[in-house]
C-alpha cells in the first residue's frame, strides 16, 4: 500500500519517515487498532525498544485474560 502525504503536510510535520511510522504505530496501538506486534513491526522496532517508547508516553499494555491464557498455553508446550 502506498499512502500519499502532501509535501506541505510532510514539511509541517518535520519528521523523518522512520519517525512518522513510529508516530503512526504508537497512535494506532494506543487506540487498539493494531496489536503490539503489528505496531512494533510498523515502527520497525524490536520488542524492548517499542515497549520503552510506549512506557515513556504512559501508554499501557493491552493485555487481558485471553492473552494470559494464550501465553500460558504456549508456555505449556515447553514443559513436554
Amino acid at each position: 500500500m502506498v499512502i500519499h502525504i502532501p509535501d506541505q503536510v510532510l514539511d509541517s510535520l518535520q519528521l523523518s519517515e522512520a519517525d512518522l511510522l513510529l508516530e503512526l504505530a504508537v497512535a494506532l496501538y494506543s487506540v487498539q487498532k493494531l496489536s503490539f506486534g503489528k505496531a512494533r513491526e510498523l515502527a520497525n522496532m524490536d520488542w524492548f525498544s517499542f515497549r520503552k517508547i510506549l512506557s515513556s508516553r504512559n501508554i499501557p499494555a493491552h493485555y487481558n485474560e485471553k492473552d494470559l491464557e494464550a501465553d500460558l498455553e504456549a508456555l505449556s508446550l515447553f514443559e513436554k
